[in-house]
């Protein structure tokens, strides 16, 4: 497998250019898709997995009774600290378990360094906070996919459905009438 190079930003490709303005000049709140979800830090960790399955969503924020952001609770945190552990789901806090005082962002940061934190810190998740430290949104690797695939669809989303046959030259794209 060939190793992906990365852009120059002294010479970059077309399609290169577009994604480095696009991560420097955009707002990360720009990729955001709803309001955050938060919970207190007396909730358990069923609670807190009850709200991942209904919401279909990798994270929780915890606010504490000030509302500002104390930590976060990911499906990593699920893995890595609670299963495999005889615990009482019903009872156990989630504040024992979730990760203390997460970086963040603010809104109006730009996307890349949304990215710089995903990268360097190997996070999946960023909370998004005012600058209370209240929080107001996440954004995901899966939010940051979308964005890219935002900016070149027709690249993305005309693929042929397997990647190890070529497209039919018989069929067409449309349907027939």
């Amino acid at each position: 497998m060939a190793e992906a190079q990365p852009l120059d930003p002294d010479e970059p490709s077309v399609g290169g250019e577009r994604i480095l303005k696009a991560i420097t000049t955009e707002p990360v709140s720009s990729l955001v898709q709803g309001p955050a979800v938060t919970i207190g830090p007396e909730a358990t960790i069923q609670e807190a997995v009850e709200c991942l399955q209904e919401k279909h969503i990798g994270c929780v924020l915890v606010s504490g009774a000030d509302g500002k952001l104390a930590g976060i609770f990911t499906e990593r945190d699920l893995l890595n600290r609670v299963a495999g552990r005889r615990l009482d789901w019903r009872s156990v806090r989630i504040a024992d378990y979730m990760t203390r005082d997460p970086e963040s962002l603010r809104p109006d940061d730009r996307i890349v360094w949304a990215l710089n934190l995903m990268h360097v810190g190997g996070y999946r998740h960023v909370p998004l906070v005012d600058p209370q430290n209240r929080p107001v949104g996440v954004v995901s690797v899966k939010d940051i996919v979308s964005f890219l695939v935002e900016l070149f669809p027709a690249a993305v989303l005309n693929l042929p459905p397997d990647p190890h046959r070529a497209p039919d030259p018989t069929l067409s794209g449309g349907g027939e009438d």
